[in-house]
């Protein structure tokens, strides 16, 4: 699907039964546009539970990981975004942040995170599935649809076009 969160704005204004993030995410993967159903975590400095759902093979999903803004390790690197390619994920949000970004950069698919890290997260197995999550001014839900370019990050309840 192609589209613009500029246009989708313009186009649903009337009814705004949309949310759009706060501008705090950065772009690090080649598709710079993406979309999709949603799959919620929460997680706190711990990517176990990540590799677990990447592992899926979905089609038109995007992942979005509420770690809790933690600046202090990542919870995505190259191998997660290279597993989540190969299983169909269109995109990643990470309310946290990643690493190995000179090899995301080159792999297609979106992932939005507010920074880098060198260090990689624990695995402590201290992860919840399918939660409504909030952060950047959005509620987060199971199979609500994200759409995200660079001018920013919409989601809504309904599919919007």
């Amino acid at each position: 699907m192609t589209f613009s969160t500029a246009n989708l704005c313009d186009r649903h204004s009337e009814e705004y039964h949309f949310q759009i993030a706060e501008p705090v995410f950065t772009s690090y993967g080649a598709k710079t546009s993406f979309s999709g159903k949603i799959t919620t975590l929460k997680t706190f400095e711990d990517n176990e539970l990540i590799k677990i759902v990447l592992s899926e093979k979905v089609t038109d999903r995007v992942l979005v990981i509420d770690g809790g803004g933690s600046f202090r390790c990542a919870l995505i690197d190259n191998e997660l975004t290279t597993l989540a390619v190969e299983n169909g994920w269109q995109g990643i949000v990470v309310n946290g942040c990643i690493r190995h970004t000179a090899d995301i950069k080159k792999l297609p698919i979106g992932l939005l995170a507010l920074r880098t890290h060198p260090l990689k997260s624990h695995k402590k197995d201290q992860s919840d599935r399918d939660l409504l999550i909030s952060f950047a001014g959005v509620n987060f839900k199971k199979d609500n649809f994200l759409y995200a370019d660079s001018d920013g990050m919409i989601v809504s309840e309904t599919m919007l076009s």
